[in-house]
């Protein structure tokens, strides 16, 4: 069977919110600023927990099924899917922008394509932890945890915060599977932060056309306020890890010193689990001070491994893109395990020119592993914020992850935190537990 027969048909939505199929159009894929045919065993069925998206002022791409030929779906709006955790897109969706669209808000827009009843999606499952599958979330049993939480620690302004805001009104897995008891622990510490990312979740200047999709933490925790609720659950959670550093705030290295008698204290309660930082990676010695005391996990969030890609999407303050490299290497000489949560865009993190340069920072930072997370930012938007008309030559995403995995055996792929127990047992087994 040839590749374009079996491929799934574009769809378009009425802008009423129904969705519908063009079988005289197969769904092509987006790289960069191009649009590109989808090879047939990039497909994988929608996974649960994902969702379909209109893009208003935009129309589809296809290929017409007479002719081979690609032209504009004129239907209606074009369709993107947003692909859920643990699963990384190979193809952003491809459409033409109209002149007076709105920006996209902060979400991922996979290409997607329907056939014999199913949503499609050109994507790879990254991961096979289970830590954020819709299936685990219990809501009455995420109320009970909720409700035994803030009754456990009525005075705990971080406990309410995550709680009040992150579990119950903006549903982050993270935070309801602390409701649960089990996993990872989220623990934000920092209202301020020294970057200015474009596609901030937690922050958007008021002139700006897209808002952050939470808000920010808005007040500083206290060492005593971490260590109450977080040893609990290193002792009783299963896989334990607490990780600083999460949407809802800032850069949590500027809280450095309170992370650190935050760490002090809990390792004098508890020897369990991990204890990691999301972070820039933008202060050196600080990760250096952590680790001193117990910090064992790293991951360095980047949208690049070039210092001018990255430069123009952080747009840092006080640091530098080397700063980066030089935290990821002290965290490695400590024995921390080291990742990057790197943002996937089909067309710039697959280019000859990024994939060089990721050669070298695995080398020269001896990185553990890369959680290959798909960006959430309208691509249009993006490209134009960081002045990239042309994305240069690329392999495809499919293809630079199987030349890096090559190259590196060592090196692990995934989209979470790994835990202790699995870092020291065995990686890779299912996570069906």
């Amino acid at each position: 069977m040839n590749i374009i027969s079996a491929s799934p048909f574009l769809m378009y939505s009425d802008g009423n919110g129904n969705i519908f199929e063009d079988t005289s159009l197969f769904v092509v894929g987006r790289s960069g600023w191009d649009a590109y045919p989808i090879a047939v065993e990039d497909f994988i069925e929608l996974p649960d927990g994902g969702q379909l998206y209109e893009l208003p002022g935009r129309r589809g791409i296809g290929i017409d099924v007479h002719t081979g030929e690609m032209r504009l779906c004129e239907k209606g709006w074009a369709v993107a899917a947003f692909i859920p955790p643990a699963h990384t897109g190979l193809f952003m969706a491809a459409y033409e922008t109209l002149p007076d669209a709105p920006t996209l808000p902060l979400f991922c827009y996979t290409a997607a394509g329907w056939l014999d009843d199913k949503l499609y999606v050109p994507a790879v499952r990254i991961e096979k932890d289970i830590r954020q599958e819709c299936a685990g979330y219990d809501d009455q049993k995420i109320e009970r945890g909720h409700d035994n939480l803030l009754l456990a620690y009525p005075e705990n302004r971080l406990v309410k915060h995550l709680m009040e805001n992150c579990c119950m009104t903006y549903t982050c897995p993270a935070a309801r599977n602390l409701a649960l008891g089990r996993w990872e622990c989220p623990v934000p510490v920092s209202p301020a932060c020294n970057a200015n990312c474009i596609g901030c979740i937690s922050f958007q200047p008021e002139e700006e056309t897209i808002v952050s999709t939470q808000d920010r933490l808005t007040f500083k925790p206290t060492a005593e306020e971490i260590v109450e609720f977080t040893v609990p659950h290193l002792e009783t959670a299963p896989y334990p890890i607490i990780s600083y550093g999460q949407g809802c705030e800032g850069e949590p290295l500027l809280m450095w010193e309170t992370i650190r008698q935050s760490i002090i204290e809990i390792r004098k309660h508890t020897d369990k689990g991990s204890i990691n930082i999301n972070t820039n990676g933008s202060k050196p010695d600080s990760i250096k001070a952590l680790c001193e005391v117990g910090l064992n996990s790293v991951r360095v969030s980047m949208n690049s491994a070039r210092k001018e890609i990255y430069t123009a999407y952080y747009k840092p303050n006080n640091y530098e893109f080397e700063d980066l490299i030089k935290s990821l290497a002290i965290a490695r000489s400590y024995g921390a395990w080291t990742s990057i949560n790197y943002f996937v865009f089909p067309g710039m993190t697959d280019s000859i020119a990024e994939y060089e340069a990721l050669r070298k920072l695995i080398k020269e930072t001896d990185l553990c592993m890369i959680q290959w997370r798909n960006f959430n930012i309208d691509p249009d938007w993006y490209l134009e914020k960081i002045d990239i008309a042309d994305t240069g030559e690329c392999m495809g995403v499919k293809q630079m992850q199987e030349l890096i995995r090559e190259e590196f055996p060592h090196l692990k792929f995934g989209y979470f935190n790994p835990s202790m127990e699995r870092i020291k047992g065995d990686y890779e087994r299912d996570f069906a537990h």
